[in-house]
């Protein structure tokens, strides 16, 4: 009787366990599953986080483990919404993806204040350009062709008859039509079916107006960058037999054409530059000799105090490219860098990238705190090293190390007109030489 008592109860419990136990086996299988779909996402996250870090608040085109690391937590989010743990990693991703667009900083006013001054000086320098160029063609009176094209067929009109004549030829194209033929450096206007003109290029009468242009370019407008297309009023004369062509290997036929003597170049709408004999540059461009004083009412900073610090310099180089300011950028760099011609040209060349980029690519960038190191001499501020020193000795290797040569690294963080960062900090080296102050070394380098 008990036999069955126990046993009739065993089969009972069997009964009432046996669905309990049906139920929770497929539970505890379900939360393995999404432990281990966690822990999977949890690396792509972490990896993701490390590339966004990477970029020290630069916008990247490609994260590697971004889509992975997105793909995982949402579809963890949709399928588990009330999950704790991947509530965590949906909150991770969301802070990382907006990490991974770039920081963002307010833009100030300050900020764009020097592209409104461009623009109001283009405007004066460009209506005296325009009031030049109208005295210098009425200056060629009558003896200017009214009509270039078709140019006057030099097998029916002797040279005598047209030389010492003024044309006005529109759309001349240089460099792309620039060549050096037999009889000199020209470059060339026209086509077989309407005549050609030959405008002498070698000579200062073009390189004197060209270079005053180029002036403009780096002192007044940076926007105007390389022209292509220009307007020049030139005298005729002579004739040439040349091929216009550019390169050494020419395949059309020889074409007669009228050579012009440049007298101004000028691009519509911008500049007007002529040929001045008398001038040191041998050119001068309308309103050259009021830029100075419209642009010294714009500048912010003048002068480099001799106790300018790393971060302060490089504030005040940034801002002498924004203000135009080509003597004070000048100032800034190391003299070893622009002690020779060479020198002087690469500061030029690149004033010129710097002027573009701030036009084009960002309108401000703000700089971090310098690092400083000795890299030549005794170094007085190493608190490890002088606590193991007296007196005598440091003075010893201050005597014999020489002069002390101090170098300083800041970075730089560039922002766009919307005041998002573009790419990551930029390291610029900067050095200071004894006593004297600090000099940007590394000019060349972007913001």
């Amino acid at each position: 009787m008990k036999r069955r008592f126990f046993a009739g109860m065993a089969m009972f419990l069997a009964w009432a366990l046996f669905p309990l136990h049906g139920f929770s086996a497929p539970q505890n299988q379900d939360a393995a599953q999404v432990s281990r779909q966690v822990k999977q996402a949890e690396y792509h996250v972490r990896e993701f986080e490390k590339e966004v870090a990477q970029q020290r608040g630069g916008e990247k085109a490609v994260y590697r483990s971004k889509k992975a690391a997105l793909d995982r937590v949402q579809k963890l989010k949709l399928d588990h919404p009330d999950d704790p743990e991947v509530e965590k990693l949906y909150q991770r991703v969301r802070t990382a993806l907006m990490k991974s667009k770039g920081d963002f900083a307010e833009v100030s006013p300050e900020w764009t204040l020097y592209k409104r001054h461009e623009d109001d000086l283009r405007k004066v320098i460009s209506g005296e350009g325009q009031k030049k160029w109208q005295d210098i063609i009425a200056q060629a009176g009558a003896k200017r062709i009214s009509r270039a094209f078709p140019a006057p067929d030099s097998a029916e009109i002797p040279l005598e008859k047209i030389k010492d004549s003024y044309v006005v030829l529109e759309d001349v194209q240089y460099p792309r039509h620039q060549f050096y033929g037999v009889t000199g450096e020209y470059v060339y206007a026209g086509k077989p079916s309407s005549g050609f003109y030959f405008v002498a290029a070698g000579s200062r009468r073009w390189l004197g107006p060209y270079e005053a242009v180029k002036r403009y370019r780096r002192n007044v407008e940076s926007s105007l960058m390389e022209v292509q297309s220009w307007t020049v009023l030139g005298k005729i004369t002579n004739i040439a037999l040349e091929i216009p062509e550019a390169g050494e290997e020419k395949k059309g036929s020889p074409q007669f054409g009228w050579v012009v003597e440049p007298v101004a170049l000028h691009v519509p709408g911008h500049v007007t530059a002529w040929y001045d004999a008398d001038g040191e540059a041998s050119g001068r461009y309308a309103g050259e000799e009021m830029v100075a004083s419209i642009k010294d009412g714009w500048y912010t900073v003048k002068e480099i105090p001799e106790d300018v610090t790393p971060e302060r310099l490089m504030e005040i180089f940034m801002t002498a490219i924004k203000e135009k300011n080509y003597k004070l950028y000048h100032d800034c760099i190391d003299p070893e860098r622009r002690k020779t011609e060479a020198g002087e040209d690469l500061l030029r060349y690149h004033w010129d990238l710097h002027q573009e980029r701030f036009r084009k690519e960002y309108i401000h960038a703000a700089f971090g705190k310098a690092k400083i190191s000795v890299i030549k001499g005794f170094d007085s501020g190493n608190e490890q090293e002088n606590f193991f020193l007296d007196d005598k000795q440091k003075e010893t290797l201050s005597r014999i190390g020489g002069t002390k040569i101090e170098e300083a690294v800041v970075e730089s963080r560039a922002y766009d007109e919307n005041g998002r960062q573009l790419g990551s900090p930029h390291p610029h080296t900067l050095i200071r030489r004894g006593s004297g102050r600090w000099y940007v070394e590394d000019y060349a380098i972007r913001f």
